[in-house]
């Protein structure tokens, strides 16, 4: 995963402006994914525990 993202950050400090906006996206778009699964994976144990 680490490679995966080190790899990403390089290829876009090549590349053109498009190109580095559409990384930042990807890494948005990645941080929303983790971040909503946290949150559900929290709202599960909660059920869990009534």
């Amino acid at each position: 995963m680490m490679a995966t993202i080190s790899e990403l950050i390089e290829n876009a400090m090549h590349s053109t402006t498009a190109g580095f906006v559409g990384v930042g996206l990807i890494f948005i778009y990645m941080a929303v994914i983790v971040g909503t699964a946290l949150v559900r994976i929290y709202q599960n144990t909660q059920e869990e525990h009534h």
